[in-house]
């Protein structure tokens, strides 16, 4: 008994620190679409009321039955007589109908636009992070998990403590009425559904951990599908014959997340039937209840209808406030990855009122004493370098494989820092550069350069993005690389797409 006691402490200390990225979530989806959400606040009110004003309209259409009855009026006359009540329940259905169609019609769009306001927070932290990041496989996990669910999580938060507010609301409303028959009846229908929302959560928690556990493997998965469908392997794979041995490394690990996946499900699902099996005996034990009472004459036929409306819409709101607790929860597990990867911070950043770079370079380039390690390694690829590159001067870097020629470079254009030592340009440390301005200096081709699959033109321009609209200096630049003669060759000159991933898009050779 105390074990479960303490088991139970430990998962509502947990369940209520997974809670902390709510007002996180808020924020996003207020800096995504401000309309949309305050067209969402007020809708949520509306909604919230309805239930319990809908239950008492059920109850004065029985009532005025009842007396019309009772009464004897005539067929007409009497439904003149109910006609109003009918009326009046007829409009809050269609004030019903119309809240949920226009509450999805602002879901929607506000899940677009949070959608693409999330993936730029992604994109532009990924492009504000040091080279050192994206050489480590630990980030790609992070990433990883960062983009799995983010937007639809954040989304589902806001609407979760939404749903949440208004069923409160409508709770409120429809216990005031049904504390008029039963105070206890209102015990009952709370207490009845926490069991279900204890387990939901828990198996929502492992649910998110198998999850989480996965980023390794589900890169893998991921990359195994690129390498099966894209351009760049298509050629290998089936010269030596790997779509098979590849695609059933795809199908063993599906089949892994599958099967785990599957078993979480159906013990979410078991838990499920049980304890909606409780709730169903808590209402029909109810039920009975409220009938012996209707016979004995102690409420009326409208009463009965009401309070039966009620306790079943009461428990169906307790079981909604629960499982919007619950996916509230769930969510915000999700969201904890995407608001743990914006705070990643760049090692290498600008300084305050750096310098800004020499153009032309005057005293040349120095290596004074530059080591350097990797993060993580314990090896130097560079010790002791000491080098002096003078303007205008042409030198080759020769070495084996491994070597540190790679890594000189990366030292040199301040992608990474040195160890030990320093870069000087012009005399001045690199790092009391401006960094924009600093790397602006450097036209460098490394050994796996990046072929954009855009126009030639852009494929030019892009080596100094601040002048790609002036078509004069790429054409200059062509010229003195060597290229005109193959531009003019191609279909559309400079604004021939490049690459087969794009209709009409020309491949140039390797070569």
């Amino acid at each position: 008994m105390g074990s479960l006691a303490a088991r139970l402490r430990t998962q509502v200390r947990e369940f209520w620190q997974a809670l902390r990225n709510t007002p996180e979530a808020f924020r996003l989806v207020w800096s995504a679409g401000r309309t949309s959400a305050l067209a969402g606040v007020a809708l949520t009110l509306v909604a919230a009321i309805l239930p319990a004003a809908q239950a008492w309209a059920g109850k004065l259409i029985i009532d005025s039955i009842v007396s019309a009855i009772r009464l004897g009026m005539e067929p007409v006359a009497g439904l003149r007589y109910v006609g109003p009540y009918v009326a009046l329940e007829f409009g809050l259905l269609l004030i019903g109908s119309i809240t949920g169609q226009v509450r999805n019609l602002f879901d929607r769009t506000l899940q677009s636009k949070l959608t693409n306001y999330v993936n730029s927070l992604i994109i532009r932290k990924a492009i504000s992070l040091d080279l050192r990041f994206f050489e480590d496989p630990i980030f790609y996990d992070t990433l990883q998990n960062a983009r799995r669910q983010a937007d639809v999580s954040a989304l589902n938060i806001v609407n979760s403590t939404l749903q949440m507010l208004q069923q409160v609301i409508t709770l409120i409303s429809l216990v005031v009425l049904l504390v008029r028959f039963s105070p206890w009846l209102a015990v009952i229908v709370f207490v009845s559904a926490i069991p279900s929302f204890l387990s939901q959560s828990q198996h929502a928690s492992r649910a998110f951990r198998a999850v989480t556990r996965r980023a390794p493997e589900a890169r893998l998965l991921n990359y195994l599908e690129v390498l099966l469908t894209g351009n760049d392997s298509v050629k290998e794979i089936k010269l030596f014959g790997l779509g098979e041995p590849l695609l059933g490394r795809y199908q063993e690990l599906f089949t892994r997340f599958y099967l785990e996946d599957r078993a979480i499900a159906e013990r979410r699902t078991v838990a499920g039937l049980a304890w909606g099996l409780l709730s169903s005996l808590v209402y029909y034990g109810s039920y009975a209840w409220i009938v012996l009472r209707t016979v004995a004459a102690l409420i009326t036929l409208g009463d009965m209808t009401m309070f039966l409306g009620i306790f079943r819409q009461s428990q169906s709101s307790i079981r909604s406030l629960l499982d919007s607790l619950n996916r509230l929860y769930e969510s915000n597990l999700f969201l904890d990855n995407l608001m743990t990867y914006l705070k990643l911070r760049p090692m290498l950043i600008s300084p305050l009122d750096g310098l800004v770079a020499p153009a032309p370079i005057r005293q040349g380039i120095e290596f004074r004493q530059v080591s350097f390690r990797y993060p993580g390694s314990n090896v130097d690829v560079l010790r002791d370098v000491n080098l002096h590159i003078r303007p205008g001067e042409r030198i080759a870097l020769v070495g084996l494989n491994g070597a540190g020629k790679t890594t000189l470079i990366k030292l040199l254009t301040r992608l990474y820092d040195p160890t030990e030592g320093q870069v000087l340009l012009d005399g001045v440390d690199l790092r009391e550069y401006d960094l924009a301005s600093l790397h602006q200096r450097f036209g460098v081709i490394f050994q796996d350069y990046v072929r954009y699959q855009f126009t030639v033109r852009e494929n030019i321009g892009f080596g100094q993005v601040d002048a790609l609209d002036d078509l004069d200096r790429i054409k200059s630049a062509a010229e003195r690389g060597g290229a005109c003669p193959v531009i003019e060759d191609l279909p559309h000159g400079f604004d021939t797409m490049l690459g087969r991933r794009w209709e009409k898009g020309q491949e140039l050779s390797g070569g």
